[in-house]
């Protein structure tokens, strides 16, 4: 019993003596053969105190290191010496500083516009770096190499020279190895996705010169069609005559719903009368990109809205696509105006579009009376139309488009009790948003259209007002010969999944069947949230005219969700 009270005794003072041990720090002290200034030490950035020998030991290595890349070429480690059980000292000879460097290249490996990328000073056989942006100069050089499919390029200094200035020599050696292409794309997750999406939409191609960089960012670029996510970045395969390029990608659900139907018996004509919305859009079901979409919008009395329209993009696996489009819009017991369109499609590049296609117009004359000032009559047109778009995307969840540019013109006739007339319509869609920074960007949009003609009937003007318009007015309550709305928005991120934005929206039209003129105006702020049904969407609006003053009695709440499924 004695024996092991003894080893329990000693047990416990070894531990304390190794534990005062340990938490001993070890201090250091540097000095050079001239003195380090204070700005010097700032850079180099040195710890003074360490829990063990090796941290210090590792510390001097990091700090050769920085002395090099700091242009103390010539510097090394002259001594490391113990002062005593706690304290060490190291002596550090610098030598010469070389603030820059020259180096000598050919232009066969870079040329003056990319050289510009890194150095400011560059001539047709060297240019020159500060001392410390050399890594980071040698890194941008060795992606461009990269970029041109020398995948395992490698960029090293060689021939280095002294001089009596700070200005040190050398000499660029480049050894591109072998330019890769893309030989063969593998999908993986997602096995029946549309290769064409691949091909005409991400731009990415058999054949092209391998870039990881750039392949990257058009993997990212999928993430906007809605109905397919990137699970990770895009891998390669390199063999000895042939790469390999592997997309990960995820189906997402990217069916929209969003509506709300009633009906009512009207009390004159004892009729059914339906009310409400319904938004229904259908993506891509049969995995081959296509999209079939259905609005309907009625308020039971003055207006009903239809649209309804089906999107066959890459036929046949070429860059020519096709869609049809039908609308019917009635106005109270005024008018109804139907419209059929159908579009051929060709792909430029991953972000240009362009079309050709025809239109046509029937409207029926739906009063008894005509209304004096309010000329509506039978009609038709018959309209050739083109056109185009240019979309830039971006890798952001609830603002998936940075940057759209979309044109639409029409050219044909009117025809109105056998009365032929010439006319000319031309829509414009310019929105882009300015990120500011990851929480804070400013969305601005701005909408025109004009019709031109000789004479004008209201059951042809435009239609404009409403959440996709201009906030704070009825939905398509304002008919206008030409029109222009610039909407902006400044928006705020709480997270992935939720915003608060501004609204300030400026708009002015004309009304040839009226000869009215008017400014518009609209302020307000909103809310967008992603939810599990959904992208909700709540705005309030003051919308008010150059002629009206301000009320709040033209507040309007627009309220939108696009559910999921």
């Amino acid at each position: 019993m004695k024996r092991i009270l003894f080893i329990f005794f000693y047990l416990n003072i070894y531990t304390c003596c190794f534990s005062g041990l340990r938490a001993q720090e070890l201090t250091l002290s540097i000095a050079a053969e001239r003195p380090i200034s204070e700005e010097m030490k700032d850079s180099l950035r040195i710890k003074t105190s360490f829990k063990d020998f090796l941290s210090l030991k590792n510390e001097m290595d990091t700090t050769y290191l920085k002395l090099q890349r700091m242009g103390f070429i010539e510097s090394e480690l002259l001594q490391l010496k113990k002062e005593n059980d706690t304290s060490y000292s190291a002596i550090f000879f610098l030598g010469k500083k070389y603030s820059k460097l020259k180096v000598f290249y050919s232009e066969e490996d870079f040329s003056k516009k990319e050289l510009q990328r890194v150095a400011s000073e560059i001539t047709d056989l060297y240019f020159i770096l500060p001392f410390e942006t050399i890594p980071l100069a040698l890194r941008k050089l060795t992606a461009l190499r990269n970029q041109k499919g020398n995948a395992f390029a490698r960029l090293r200094l060689s021939e280095f020279e002294k001089n009596d200035t700070d200005m040190l020599i050398a000499t660029l050696l480049v050894d591109n190895g072998i330019v890769r292409t893309v030989d063969s794309i593998v999908v993986k997750g997602y096995e029946k996705f549309p290769k064409s999406y691949l091909r005409y939409y991400a731009g990415i191609r058999k054949g092209k010169i391998f870039n990881q960089k750039k392949l990257v960012t058009q993997s990212e670029n999928l993430n906007s069609l809605g109905f397919v996510s990137t699970v990770k970045p895009p891998e390669a395969l390199f063999r000895k005559d042939s790469t390999t390029v592997y997309f990960y990608l995820e189906k997402q659900n990217n069916n929209l719903f969003d509506g709300i139907l009633g009906f009512a018996t009207d009390e004159e004509t004892q009729k059914l009368i339906f009310n409400g919305y319904l938004n229904l859009e259908l993506n891509n079901n049969l995995n081959y990109g296509e999209q079939l979409i259905i609005n309907y919008k009625a308020d039971g009395k003055e207006q009903i809205n239809f649209r309804t329209k089906l999107t066959l993009p890459y036929l046949f696996s070429t860059p020519f696509g096709l869609s049809g489009e039908l609308k019917i819009f009635k106005r109270d017991s005024t008018f109804i105006t139907t419209e059929q369109q159908v579009r051929a499609t060709y792909q430029i590049d991953p972000r240009s579009t362009v079309y050709i296609g025809y239109k046509g117009y029937e409207s029926s004359n739906l009063l008894d009376e005509a209304i004096a000032g309010a000329p509506i009559e039978d009609f038709s047109s018959r309209f050739f139309i083109l056109g185009g778009g240019y979309l830039k995307p971006q890798n952001r969840k609830l603002f998936p488009v940075k940057t759209a540019i979309l044109l639409d013109a029409g050219i044909g006739s009117r025809k109105n009790e056998n009365k032929p007339e010439d006319q000319l319509g031309v829509e414009t869609t310019l929105n882009n948003i300015f990120n500011l920074n990851y929480r804070n960007s400013i969305f601005v949009q701005n909408k025109t259209g004009v019709l031109f003609s000789e004479n004008y009937l209201v059951n042809e003007l435009y239609r404009f007002g409403g959440i996709n318009s201009i906030r704070g007015f009825d939905e398509n309550s304002i008919d206008a010969s030409l029109y222009t709305v610039l909407s902006t928005e400044y928006r705020y991120l709480f997270g992935e999944d939720i915003y608060a934005h501004s609204i300030i929206d400026l708009g002015y039209f004309e009304n040839k069947t009226l000869s009215l003129q008017q400014n518009l105006y609209s302020f307000g702020f909103g809310l967008g949230l992603n939810t599990m049904a959904g992208l909700f969407r709540f705005n309030i609006a003051n919308g008010s005219t150059q002629d009206s003053s301000f009320s709040f009695a033209n507040t309007k709440i627009h309220i939108s969700i696009s559910s999921k499924f």
